[in-house]
């Protein structure tokens, strides 16, 4: 029997389902994490599902849901490229040596894409949605259809987009391109959360109908416009709608052919190097290295720098979280409706770095190992980690917190927001600590589109989630103390601040490096099992 004979889509069907399945064994947490993502994710969707489904029969309800089909198909566009939730099968480039015709194995492709809590939780949207605005027996049956072509939309939008760009995010310059990509992405966001609050400023919901009246006629959003015409007895609107999403999807799904063809033919020049001559000096001992120790914890500072500056992976996170840090509290403040406290959120993004310290190391993992073998060399290499972070994290957060005082000529702040955001900074070092050897995933480096390996993705989201919760219980007692002195009544014992959540922030830090120190130790073959995965 030929190759082309084999119906490919049940096999990629269960190709999915074993690489979840498979992903899962071994680890108790690991399953435990996943677990927890998929009951998450249905709680999340169903709530979001009744709450959609109670705008039935509001004025509004057709703004609401159209926009919000826009935002899930562009979300589904952009977020797995930079974003990814270790989907194995995103990256095509891993199926061009098998004998495989491309339309059969776009058919294959997209069931496999229907299958993970992804789809699942855009389907709970996609059923609020319809509900939201369907109504009569017209709107009944165009909410059927509009169900699975809005779905289809999205997944297939997100294969075209991914397969499109694969070459050039899985070459080194196209992952340093990503990385202003998501900068461009991560501002644009804000843009549109400012022009959103302009927009509830000048109306509420009202003044969001001209760009709703755009955007229904944008695939794959006019699935859901075209329910909302068709409840209103718009027929010849609704059957134009109808065959607008009908012919976007079926362009998609042939662009992504022809992509697919292009990947698995043409030859990949990503690998070819560069001959040139090498810098002989970057890796040398002058200049600022030589301000580090020369010992174990300065050759820790300097790799975990190193990685910021040179791992593609690495760098795309640090990017977008120095971005977004400076990018929420000097923009509200440019819009007059900031506050310096805002600064801490720039110290909470930068946190998050603390977090997976292990797994960005990948299987190199090993080495490090081979060099902790109690408990006081684990801190030493998790101090040396925090050190780094520090280095870079520290100054950041000062500045931005001045810049927001200064913009918002709210001086008298500055000392109670810089405390906050140390001990917020100090509280997430000491968290982050607990996550890289509780909760260490690995991060696949052959891969353009996985920040994760295969099945932990759940245990990348308890990791992060569940020490961001932790940080918060830490920090509890400064931001108490925060509030209580915001008050006018108090305003002047505010500078105590300072001190106090500077020391509070070294205190945690250290106190989480010293109590994570022998977990790491105990724990350091399951460690490297974890970080070696991908």
């Amino acid at each position: 029997m030929s190759a082309t004979a084999v119906p490919l889509t049940p096999i990629f069907v269960r190709l999915k389902l074993s690489l979840m399945k498979n992903g899962l064994k071994g680890s108790s947490k690991r399953k435990a994490a996943w677990i927890g993502s998929l009951v998450f994710a249905l709680v999340v969707g169903f709530f979001t599902t009744l709450g959609l489904a109670l705008l039935h029969g509001h004025a509004h309800a057709g703004t609401v849901v159209v926009l919000l089909a826009a935002l899930l198909a562009l979300g589904w566009a952009f977020v797995p490229l930079f974003f990814p939730s270790g989907d194995e099968t995103l990256d095509p480039s891993r199926l061009v040596m098998l004998p495989l015709r491309p339309r059969p194995l776009v058919r294959a492709l997209l069931a496999s894409s229907l299958v993970g809590i992804g789809p699942l939780f855009t389907l709970c949207l996609a059923v609020g949605s319809v509900v939201a605005v369907a109504r009569g027996a017209a709107g009944a049956v165009a909410a059927v259809v509009a169900v699975p072509l809005l779905l289809l939309g999205c997944v297939t939008l997100a294969r075209a987009v991914a397969t499109a760009n694969v070459r050039l995010l899985t070459s080194r310059r196209g992952r340093d391109l990503a990385v202003l990509s998501g900068l461009l992405i991560a501002i644009g966001g804000q843009l549109v959360n400012f022009g959103s609050q302009r927009l509830f400023e000048a109306g509420g919901l009202e003044a969001l109908e001209p760009a709703e009246a755009v955007v229904r006629w944008l695939p794959p959003a006019t699935a859901v416009g075209m329910v909302d015409s068709a409840s209103e007895g718009s027929y010849g609107v609704a059957a134009a709608q109808l065959a607008l999403t009908l012919v976007a999807l079926a362009a998609l799904l042939r662009f992504w052919e022809r992509s697919l063809t292009k990947l698995m033919v043409t030859p990949d020049g990503s690998t070819l190097a560069a001959a040139g001559p090498k810098d002989a000096g970057r890796d040398g001992d002058g200049g600022l290295w030589s301000w580090l120790p020369d010992d174990r914890s300065g050759a820790a500072v300097q790799r975990t720098l190193r990685y910021i500056v040179r791992d593609p992976k690495t760098k795309s996170a640090w990017v977008t979280a120095l971005a977004i840090g400076a990018i929420v509290p000097v923009f509200n403040a440019l819009q007059g409706t900031g506050s310096v406290y805002l600064a801490c959120f720039g110290a909470g993004m930068l946190g998050v770095q603390m977090y997976n310290q292990f797994g960005q190391d990948t299987s190199a993992f090993w080495m490090v190992a081979q060099t902790i073998s109690n408990r006081h060399d684990a801190y030493l290499e998790l101090r040396a980690r925090a050190a780094a972070l520090a280095l870079v994290t520290v100054p950041f957060t000062v500045l931005v917190t001045v810049v927001t005082a200064a913009l918002t000529g709210n001086w008298h702040g500055l000392s109670g927001a810089l405390g906050l955001a140390l001990a917020i900074l100090g509280s997430m070092l000491c968290t982050g600590a607990f996550a890289s050897a509780r909760f260490p995933y690995s991060i696949p480096t052959e891969g353009a589109f996985k920040n994760v390996a295969p099945g932990q993705a759940g245990l990348a989201w308890a990791g992060i989630f569940g020490g961001m919760f932790a940080s918060a219980v830490v920090c509890a007692p400064v931001i108490v103390l925060t509030v209580y002195l915001h008050g006018p009544e108090h305003a002047s014992l505010a500078w105590i601040l300072l001190p106090l959540g500077t020391v509070w922030g070294a205190l945690a830090a250290w106190a989480g490096l010293r109590l994570a120190a022998p977990t790491v130790a105990r724990q350091l073959p399951e460690i490297l099992a974890a970080v070696s995965k991908g």
